[in-house]
């Protein structure tokens, strides 16, 4: 087995690593890394939570360190990637090895405030990282350049695809020097991702671990019968009480709204995430979640993909999703790194027939527990023992980012417009 030093990266990194406690790298690291210094494109397949962000950015620090260029008036190196979070998370993994490597690496993203942007590319910029929408923005106000990209990666590309970012990609890649490297990473690599494939890149040289399917090997997958939603409520708030962090997928930004706002009322520190929520409360729930804060993070299918956290020992799909590829990244979410974790989706009496055809596609071994004829499913112990559910025993919390009101003295009187106490001397009277 190889260790990062032998695949060719710089002392400074491997030391970064080191400290890090990251001392053996993932397989699609191994293969790909030794290209990538070599300056060769490449084409690199593999499922979330397969070290592609290491794969692709520190051959780029590397390369970008090894140029002798300093204090460049333009970004050299660019990532695209799909999301908020994961372009926010793409640089926190980077922000170390680059600066060991005297390289600043800066994100820019939608939801922030863009002259917030305009002032940090005021300063010499290695390694840009950005969502496509928010780097167009920057170009079309003369505020970003990429005449001097030489090396370019792709990350999540199939998922810039089912977003619709392909026409976006491909009009910022243009403006990029064709003779640049380029490093495209995805789950899947066929339709749009293909025809990307052949526009920009030149020979790649592709490294593949195993497809997104193989990534559920290390988890338990259980399909929980609970007979009717209003049971389903009661099943949910129970798992939101066990021990360990828990991520909990809905279909819809009200679901998840309301979802939370369920799970706090009995005392389990939750918290919503999902596209119509700005950044700073996007950023709280999941350095929360990150950091154990916040046990239990409510979802859409925006945390499916890209969002890297430890630990996650269980993943519910409270709605089940509405396709097979959706399943398998909400489920990759947990048994990440060769760890285990489970997988729990509830179902309903009506979508028993649905949810049959949607794991039969995603092709995974699974249990089954049926516990829609118990009196209080919520109280099986099967149920307890699957995923650790309990009953909740905290007090209410308030809504996230929202006080609880103040507890007046007994007998204090609120006085209103209404009721205010009238002023006057006895002379006015």
């Amino acid at each position: 087995m190889n260790t990062f030093a032998d695949l060719g990266l710089p002392r400074d990194v491997v030391r970064v690593l080191d400290k890090q406690g990251i001392t053996t790298p993932f397989p699609i690291q191994e293969a790909a890394i030794p290209d990538a210094l070599a300056g060769k494109d490449v084409l690199g397949r593999g499922p979330t939570g397969s070290g592609k962000t290491f794969t692709f950015g520190l051959p780029m620090l590397t390369r970008l360190a090894e140029s002798g260029v300093s204090r460049p008036a333009h970004p050299r190196g660019l990532v695209l990637a799909p999301t908020r979070e994961l372009a926010t998370q793409i640089q926190q993994r980077l922000d170390e090895p680059a600066a060991a490597l005297g390289l600043r690496v800066l994100a820019v993203v939608g939801g922030v405030n863009i002259n917030n942007h305009i002032r940090s590319l005021a300063r010499p910029v290695d390694l840009l990282v950005a969502t496509p929408g928010r780097a167009q923005d920057l170009i079309d106000q003369g505020k970003l350049f990429f005449d001097q990209i030489t090396i370019t990666a792709l990350d999540e590309a199939d998922q810039m695809a089912d977003m619709g970012f392909l026409p976006q990609v491909r009009k910022l890649l243009n403006l990029t020097p064709p003779d640049g490297q380029r490093l495209l990473f995805s789950a899947t690599l066929d339709g749009e991702v293909n025809k990307l494939v052949d526009q920009f890149m030149h020979d790649p040289v592709t490294h593949s671990t195993a497809p997104v399917e193989a990534a559920v090997d290390t988890m338990e997958h259980h399909l929980i019968f609970i007979g009717t939603r209003e049971a389903r409520n009661d099943v949910v708030l129970r798992l939101g009480a066990r021990k360990g962090k828990t991520i909990m997928f809905m279909r819809t930004k009200h679901g998840v709204d309301r979802q939370a706002k369920k799970l706090r009322r009995v005392g389990i520190n939750a918290l919503p995430l999902h596209g119509d929520k700005g950044q700073g409360s996007r950023t709280k729930a999941i350095e929360g979640f990150a950091d154990g804060s916040v046990p239990v993070l409510v979802a859409t299918d925006i945390a499916a993909r890209g969002i890297d956290i430890a630990d996650v020992s269980l993943v519910v799909h409270v709605d089940p999703p509405a396709e097979h590829k959706a399943y398998l990244h909400r489920s990759g979410r947990t048994a990440r790194g060769g760890e285990s974790g489970t997988v729990v989706t509830l179902v309903t009496d009506e979508q028993r027939e649905e949810v049959a055809k949607l794991i039969a596609k995603a092709g995974v071994d699974h249990t089954d527990l049926d516990i829609s004829d118990r009196a209080n499913p919520a109280s099986s112990p099967e149920l307890a023992q699957m995923t650790g559910a309990r009953k909740p025993k905290g007090e209410p919390l308030g809504p996230p980012n929202q006080q609880q009101p103040k507890q007046e003295a007994p007998g204090h009187r609120r006085r209103g417009r209404n009721n205010r106490r009238r002023r006057g001397s006895a002379g006015q009277r």
